[in-house]
């Protein structure tokens, strides 16, 4: 199965073109956001996530030798950093733009339920303004899920179900706030979605676990139509996906400011890229269940120009204080203090010729004049796991440009005892493979087209 990623700088999706100083200070600005969602999860001591492995476990071998790829675009009006997919849901099919979020556990969307008039898809609501919204009533497959059921009062509860319970009928209602004041409430479902097969052939994904968002305020994911959760739970669309087709997903991003109208696809089953790139796939461990639902590997350390950097090993530590997480929310890469520190104490050496630049740019903490600026110039920097594998970005992940001229280091400083995150633009031109039932990540350079 095949999904289309869409990046929110893509022409598919914004207005009118932004310079890529307009660009960058939005996508700093929503990760601002973002890693104070992240802190907030981490800390809240939501219930540990259940069933999860269960789920994959119950399901391993059996697995459809189909595959689905879902394109993501590169896409760059809706003021937040993540890329997004295109979505099918209900019966008949209604199409949605979610964000793809590997941080996030329920899929859902901007929905309006119980709205018999006809004239009802024109009655304004300040919520869901310029929005796509999921008319509930007008798909025969939308069953809500009672408030009295145990999966309501107890399985639910790791996603913020609603404790009130009216009458025994009454839809099983869901709280979400988020750290910058926004918020969701709605209420749950099982939907059918439709779903493409990589040659083309179309299949239904039924009793899906889906959100009807019916009021959303804030500024989180405020022009998307909402989320597909991507995270390691049991009732993610990821977890969903995975037992159909072999209990593994993939997705390749493209450079976050191409202006190509160019396709990539989050894929769950085998790949056509991954067979492509089989030779030059790298593997390391994935950490499941520990790190909330996000997905979290065993790093060790960080070499610069072939030297490893001097940071204490407790940064590391994804059962102690410290651990690192990919992020497909979040742009910009993450390190704890005393990783950030020697990290770029060991980048700015071989920016020395160049003019620094004050930028307004927020927690960007070096810029430079980039004229006469060329990649060379820069040490190569490794990220290396505990297994004895290594990540090697290039260096426009890291060295990024601003503004015409103008380029910045890519990484932002982030409070210790806490996680450090490598984003998505440190990912971009490589293939990531996350294989939930035998828990690896698998990674390889790739163009992504």
């Amino acid at each position: 199965m095949r999904l289309e990623l869409i990046h929110r700088h893509s022409p598919q999706v914004m207005g009118r073109p932004k310079t890529q100083l307009q660009r960058l200070k939005e996508l700093v600005h929503s990760d601002s956001v973002r890693q104070l969602m992240i802190l907030h999860k981490l800390r809240g001591g939501q219930i540990p996530r259940r069933k999860a492995k269960e789920v994959l476990s119950s399901s391993s071998g059996r697995g459809s030798d189909d595959a689905i790829e879902v394109p993501m675009h590169p896409a760059a009006d809706y003021g937040i950093g993540q890329y997004f997919v295109a979505f099918k849901v209900g019966t008949p099919s209604q199409k949605f733009m979610l964000v793809a979020d590997t941080g996030s556990d329920l899929t859902w969307m901007s929905c309006k339920y119980h709205c018999r008039s006809r004239n009802c898809s024109n009655r304004k609501a300040r919520r869901i303004r310029h929005k796509r919204v999921f008319h509930a009533n007008l798909s025969s497959s939308f069953k809500t899920i009672p408030c009295l059921t145990d999966m309501c009062k107890i399985e639910l509860m790791d996603l913020f179900s609603l404790t009130n319970c009216p009458t025994p009928l009454t839809p099983c209602g869901y709280d979400y706030r988020y750290s910058d004041g926004s918020t969701a409430l709605g209420f749950f479902a099982n939907e059918t979605v439709t779903v493409e097969l990589k040659e083309g052939r179309k299949m239904k994904l039924h009793n899906v676990l889906i959100g009807c968002s019916e009021s959303f305020q804030g500024q989180s994911f405020q022009a998307a139509d909402g989320v597909m959760g991507l995270g390691y739970s049991k009732y993610s669309f990821a977890i969903k996906a995975a037992e159909k087709f072999g209990g593994k997903f993939s997705y390749c991003l493209v450079d976050h400011l191409s202006h190509k109208n160019v396709s990539n696809y989050l894929t769950f089953g085998s790949s056509r890229s991954k067979e492509a790139l089989l030779n030059n796939m790298t593997y390391t461990e994935l950490v499941l269940g520990m790190v909330n639902s996000f997905y979290a590997v065993n790093m060790m350390g960080i070499s610069i120009g072939g030297a490893m950097l001097k940071i204490p090993s407790e940064v590391w530590d994804v059962k102690g204080a410290g651990g690192t997480i990919l992020d497909s929310g979040s742009s910009l890469t993450f390190l704890t203090e005393p990783a950030y520190q020697p990290v770029m104490a060991a980048l700015r050496v071989s920016l020395l010729k160049f003019r620094k630049v004050e930028m307004d740019i927020g927690p960007l903490e070096y810029c430079f004049n980039s004229t006469g600026f060329e990649e060379s110039l820069v040490p190569r920097l490794v990220f290396h796991f505990a297994d004895g594998a290594e990540f090697e970005p290039p260096v426009k992940s890291y060295v990024i440009s601003a503004a015409d001229g103008v380029r910045c280091l890519g990484f932002v400083s982030v409070a210790w005892p806490g996680t450090s995150v490598v984003g998505n633009i440190m990912q971009q031109n490589h293939l990531w493979e996350f294989d939930l039932g035998l828990k690896k990540l698998g990674f390889a350079p790739s163009s992504c087209t």
